[in-house]
């Protein structure tokens, strides 16, 4: 296994500190197993860390002293472990990563990123055609997902005027997005829809009209546009990850949400990027080499322990999902292909009567049910008169729903919608699929952690290869996005392999 890059001066090791969990993390979701997920990881961190260092003799050759216009730090080590795993499927290792990110590697998504200039995803452009430390910190309060506080002492700002100062770059990022937009080759009939988008965008009371939403519908590009020019209704995130990092990108961010939760951000709080507001400060001495990789390796491990605890799972919870890399046109779309398909769910796994669930009380088999229990039958279930008299056998009971499932709207903007199930099951299951009902019509367009079928307003969510075995009283979660018109009410009837399931409330 390659070693990783000798830090230079402290700025390297400082970035080795900070960006290793988040690379390691995105590597993960690409490969098929932990080895291969460091191998990536830190064949891209080498890979990163010298076009990093070739850049910046570029711009010292040129004599100007300025940086030129790149990505930050982070999503330019990310997109190094996307042009890895592409060296990799040329080279024969392609065995080595998830299946479904080899499809998105041979296809016109992949060549997006790598193509003309002006033809690459628009969040990617506006990004890089930020100054840094606008861009950097946009990447860390949107994406990374770590708090405020956090984030001023990362990059040396006001904790009082940090927030304020995120608000000024968020719509800096709108105006280079919406440069890059009107920039953007169109045909006439995009061209004719680009005045209304913008006008739509801007205001957060704004309606969609019709035959925007139908257009919409049928151009990925306008709908990235409408999702980069779109700063309210909290879509921005999601943007910038599907935009900038490509296949996987909502599941990154999904897991980098859960990490920085859990106070799991990685890397120091208490040192500034060297993003050009830490030049002219003396250099550290040359941290040994030794002690950051051991540190960078814990605060790794840790990191994506945290994130994987949810599912008992071996792997990992953010693992792409089929379809949740789908892009469908949607407002905000992952431009990435589906996800692996999750296995098929066994017939009568976890259902049964049991252990209630939590807070309830057990209810007994009937065969040891005292006679003339009749309060103990569920509503709506019938016995024979036999039973009612003397606790027969035959008698059907019903017993307390196994599982509780709590639905949560993320985040929601006109047309669209993201939200996150969690399911907590009192039984063991081999593997699991979760059946639900939209009250408003409501379509399923990407699921991550989960397949998904939809048939009407019924849609059935199918467990992954590496998420489908949950313990007792064990916890599973997916999301996915959706759209909705006229009303977005919770989802409802919920089953647990076919057994009713209680929505926590």
């Amino acid at each position: 296994m390659p070693d990783l890059p000798t830090p230079q001066n402290a700025a390297e090791a400082a970035l080795l500190s900070e960006c290793w969990d988040a690379v390691l993390s995105y590597a993960d979701l690409c490969t098929s197993g932990s080895a291969s997920a460091t191998r990536l990881a830190t064949e891209a961190f080498t890979h990163g860390i010298d076009e990093l260092r070739a850049a910046t003799a570029a711009s010292k050759s040129t004599g100007t002293g300025r940086r030129a216009l790149r990505a930050p730090r982070i999503p330019l080590l990310l997109a190094s472990v996307r042009t890895v795993a592409a060296a990799w499927e040329t080279s024969g290792l392609g065995h080595r990563l998830d299946p479904d990110l080899r499809l998105w590697l041979h296809s016109d998504k992949a060549a997006r990123y790598v193509g003309p200039p002006l033809h690459r995803p628009l969040a990617l452009r506006g990004l890089r055609d930020m100054q840094e430390p606008d861009a950097v910190l946009l990447w860390l309060a949107e994406v990374e997902s770590l708090p405020m506080s956090a984030v001023a002492r990362r990059l040396g700002l006001d904790p009082a005027a940090a927030s304020s100062e995120l608000a000024q770059v968020r719509a800096l990022f709108r105006d280079r997005c919406h440069r890059n937009h009107l920039d953007t080759p169109m045909d006439a009939h995009c061209r004719s829809y680009a005045r209304l988008l913008d006008a739509v965008t801007r205001s957060p009371s704004a309606e969609t009209p019709e035959d925007l939403s139908r257009h919409m519908a049928r151009c990925v590009e306008c709908a990235e546009a409408a999702a980069c020019l779109r700063l309210h209704g909290g879509g921005l995130p999601a943007a910038l990850s599907s935009g900038v990092i490509g296949w996987g990108g909502l599941a990154y961010l999904e897991r980098r949400r859960r990490a920085a939760e859990a106070g799991m951000s990685g890397g120091r709080t208490d040192a500034a990027v060297d993003t050009g507001l830490n030049e002219g400060k003396p250099v550290r001495p040359r941290i040994g080499r030794t002690g950051i990789l051991v540190t960078a390796v814990l605060v790794s491990a840790l990191a994506l322990t945290v994130s994987l605890m949810p599912f008992g799972g071996s792997k990992g919870d953010d693992a792409n999902a089929a379809q949740g890399e789908s892009t469908d046109g949607r407002s905000v779309a992952d431009p990435g292909p589906t996800f692996p398909s999750g296995s098929k769910t066994k017939s009568g796994s976890g259902t049964g009567t049991g252990t209630g669930t939590a807070g309830s009380p057990a209810v007994a088999d009937s065969t040891s049910r005292p006679a003339g229990n009749s309060d103990q039958e569920a509503q709506g279930e019938s016995s024979s008169p036999a039973g009612k008299q003397g606790g027969a056998k035959g008698s059907t009971k019903s017993a307390a729903p196994d599982c509780r499932v709590k639905y949560e709207i993320v985040s929601e903007w006109p047309d669209g919608f993201q939200a996150t199930v969690t399911v907590t099951s009192t039984k063991a299951l081999a593997t699991w699929s979760l059946g639900w009902t939209f009250k408003d019509g409501q379509r399923v367009g990407q699921m991550w952690d989960g397949t998904f079928t939809q048939d009407d307003s019924h849609v059935t969510a199918t467990a992954a290869d590496y998420n489908k075995t949950v313990a007792a009283n064990g916890t599973f979660t997916f999301g996915f996005l959706g759209s909705w018109t006229g009303s977005n009410s919770a989802a409802r009837n919920f089953t647990l392999n076919k057994a009713s399931c209680q929505a926590a409330g």
